[in-house]
């Protein structure tokens, strides 16, 4: 059977020197003689024991990962995920998960200005209707100038194209990394 598998594990730097000094009285590589001691330790395992133990599903903890970062990364990564508002952790996890399922999650602060962007579509939208309610009764909207109209027309308008701004520039930001003022 080939060997494809790489095993691995952190010593201290003594630890270390005193592993290589046995594996040159042995006259083998620092490789060799862990594939030896890792041999000699499944060689005490009951087989069966171990063959069941295998077959078992393997449960995650909590599904923790460790990683290692450059200084520099580790800089970004902090001033990234303070500009979003969010724990350092928080960020990794959502900007992980964003990437492998291809999401454009929205952090709390981006949430809330589009939710109070709806607030404020719904009532402009309210408004429309008593108006247009209205005109169906009496046949015209009674005191209402069609420049008002205009208005809220526009005001819809420049609302709905700020949101689909917003909504683009959150997706991008998740691409870039960053956030990205959209004029």
């Amino acid at each position: 059977m080939a060997c494809t598998e790489l095993i691995g594990a952190r010593v201290t730097p003594l630890t270390k020197a005193r592993f290589r000094v046995l594996a040159e009285q042995e006259q083998v590589s620092e490789s060799v003689l862990l594939k030896r001691l890792v041999g000699m330790a499944l060689h005490s395992v009951n087989p069966t024991e171990a063959n069941a133990q295998l077959g078992a599903p393997r449960r995650l903890r909590g599904a923790r990962l460790t990683v290692r970062l450059h200084p520099d990364d580790q800089l970004l990564l902090i001033e990234r995920a303070a500009a979003r508002q969010m724990a350092t952790a928080t960020y990794v996890s959502v900007l992980l998960r964003a990437h492998l399922r291809s999401l454009a999650p929205l952090p709390k602060a981006e949430l809330k200005a589009l939710k109070e962007s709806l607030a404020q579509l719904g009532m402009l939208g309210r408004n429309m209707n008593q108006l247009v309610r209205l005109a169906h009764q009496q046949g015209k909207v009674p005191d209402v100038d069609t420049g008002l109209l205009q208005s809220i027309l526009k005001a819809c308008e420049a609302l709905h194209a700020h949101t689909k701004r917003l909504l683009k520039a959150n997706a991008r930001s998740w691409e870039l990394g960053y956030e990205t003022v959209s004029s």
